[in-house]
């Protein structure tokens, strides 16, 4: 079993930035892909932000020229640098792990990291 564990997250101010990092607890060798999902109440979960094995990146409309994802192989970890953030950022917050494990795909997800943004 991975686990993966988040951190960053709190309370900012409209306008502010935050950055998340997930920490995995396996090497990202055989990874597939990373993600960062999240979750306002009463939403459906939604992705954020996807960065492959070979680095091509991918966002929501909505955060786009806001937030970047980056990974840091030697620390098996995924950061999402948010910035210029909106009270519509607030949710919690997924990081996932897909790690290519024959014959299929390995699915993992972080406990979820909150992320609170004031007026």
């Amino acid at each position: 079993q991975v686990q993966l564990v988040e951190s960053g997250g709190g309370l900012v101010q409209a306008g502010g930035s935050l950055r998340l990092s997930c920490a995995a607890s396996r090497s990202f060798f055989s990874l597939n892909a990373l993600g960062w999902y999240r979750q306002a109440p009463g939403k459906q979960r939604e992705l954020v932000a996807v960065i492959t094995t070979g680095g091509s990146t991918n966002y929501a409309d909505s955060v786009k020229g806001r937030f970047t994802i980056s990974r840091d192989n030697a620390k098996n970890t995924v950061y999402l640098q948010m910035n210029s953030l909106e009270p519509e950022d607030t949710a919690l917050y997924y990081c996932n792990v897909k790690f290519r494990d024959y014959p299929g795909i390995s699915d993992y997800w972080g406990q979820g990291i909150q992320v609170t943004v004031s007026t």
